[in-house]
């Protein structure tokens, strides 16, 4: 080992420099001390976190910070903060359970109660009695649990302290990051690598004691939905979409058919609405159209349509399937307003975090596709089937599930771009 000065220390690892607010470049050492501290500053826990969590974590922000001084630092901070997700799920588990009894069953079948008092001795107590199942979520159903990474995250999702179908697809990884850390080989990640794994240990924590993360990667809190314009003119050609409140004020180059909807402003897919099918990336909601601009600024001053907030994880969305076709899924408000003659065939509720995933899951189902299963959560893709039956049956379980079920009428519109999808069989 090559014995530094404190002034060599203290010096800036130029590899650092490279990476810049605006991609790969060369920053100044000073600049660059400050721009990787804001990097990670953004990233704070909630008040409730429990205090050995908390200072782990605070522990790897002071690391990540001394990266510009040594590069392999962000390695280093990486690799703690993939097991640190495990530290997190041990901290909630005891606080869960802090002060009572935790029901274990072990591998005969024999029940025993543990007191919580710390997590090495609860495991060291499941191991002695060979424990294989405790009582999980609110039914208080005997689940699998190994005490490990694995067993935590099956335990937090089932007692709803994690969720999103899509993040479920993802938790086994975290267990085989996690692996390959305390089992892997020499290896080199960036300051980029390090700032995302440090961002999304920092949405689980927050979300494991109750606290979504506002514009969140995994975790996010519900998104703001505003009335939204989208218009297009006679040809197709021309289609836009904005604000509501701008229409007043616009000036349209050429006659333009309009809809009013309450929709996140940014939805990549807004441009695809479709009244009836759940088109949209995140939920949106037909409230006016189609019809002219003069029309749709009289409808708003009439009715004044206020924005509201949307959860899009584990919502549950409606498909149809009929003669070997799948329709486009469906919000259950808007699938019991439709006709009974629409309402004919095989009907699938489904969790999904986006209603497209819904639409896929299904067509593996009917296509009979290895890995997909026809009940609860998809081994193959982010989707949970929560019953399969005609509309009644699965309308029973989106209820049970807590969707809205009141029946929504909406008519059979749609954007140009959205034109092309097909629609439900009269």
């Amino acid at each position: 080992m090559e014995i530094k000065t404190l002034e060599q220390l203290q010096a800036v690892d130029e590899r650092t420099l490279h990476f810049t607010p605006w991609g790969l470049g060369r920053m100044h050492a000073e600049d660059s001390a400050e721009f990787q501290q804001q990097v990670i500053a953004r990233l704070e826990l909630a008040d409730e976190v429990a205090e050995s969590t908390r200072n782990k974590f605070e522990q790897l922000r002071a690391g990540f910070s001394h990266g510009v001084l040594c590069y392999e630092l962000f390695t280093l901070v990486e690799d703690a903060a993939r097991l640190a997700f495990e530290q997190a799920l041990r901290d909630r588990f005891v606080a869960h359970y802090q002060d009572r009894a935790i029901d274990v069953r072990d591998r005969r079948g024999r029940k025993h109660q543990i007191a919580m008092t710390s997590y090495p001795a609860f495991y060291e107590q499941f191991r002695a009695v060979q424990g294989a199942k405790i009582r999980m979520g609110a039914a208080g159903d005997w689940e699998r649990f190994n005490g490990m990474l694995g067993g935590l995250l099956r335990w937090a999702r089932r007692e709803g302290l994690i969720r999103g179908q899509r993040n479920r697809s993802l938790e086994p990884v975290q267990g085989e990051l996690r692996n390959m850390v305390a089992h892997g080989s020499y290896h080199l990640n960036s300051p980029v690598d390090a700032a995302r794994t440090l961002s999304d240990l920092a949405e689980l924590i927050n979300h494991l004691w109750g606290q979504p993360t506002p514009g969140g990667r995994l975790y996010p809190a519900p998104l703001e939905r505003d009335i939204v314009a989208i218009g297009w003119s006679e040809s197709g050609h021309t289609i836009l979409a904005g604000p509501a409140e701008h229409l007043a004020s616009a000036g349209d180059e050429e006659p333009l058919t309009y809809l009013l909807v309450r929709a996140v402003v940014d939805d990549p897919a807004l441009m695809e609405f479709d009244a009836r099918a759940a088109a949209t990336v995140f939920p949106s909601e037909y409230l006016w159209g189609p019809g002219i601009r003069t029309e749709a600024v009289d409808w708003l001053d009439a009715n004044r349509p206020e924005p509201d907030r949307c959860d899009y994880l584990d919502q549950v969305v409606l498909v149809r399937a009929m003669g070997g076709r799948v329709d486009l899924p469906m919000h259950p408000r808007v699938a019991a307003g439709i006709s009974p003659q629409e309402q004919r065939g095989t009907w699938y509720a489904v969790r999904v975090d986006r209603a497209l995933d819904a639409f896929g899951h299904v067509r593996g189902l009917v296509a009979a596709q290895p890995g997909h299963v026809p009940e609860g959560e998809c081994r193959q893709c982010p989707a949970e089937t929560l019953a399969t039956g005609d509309i009644a049956t699965v309308m029973a379980a989106a209820q049970k599930a807590g969707a809205d079920t009141a029946a929504l009428t909406v008519p059979d519109v749609r954007t140009p771009l959205a034109s092309s999808f097909r629609r439900p069989a009269k």
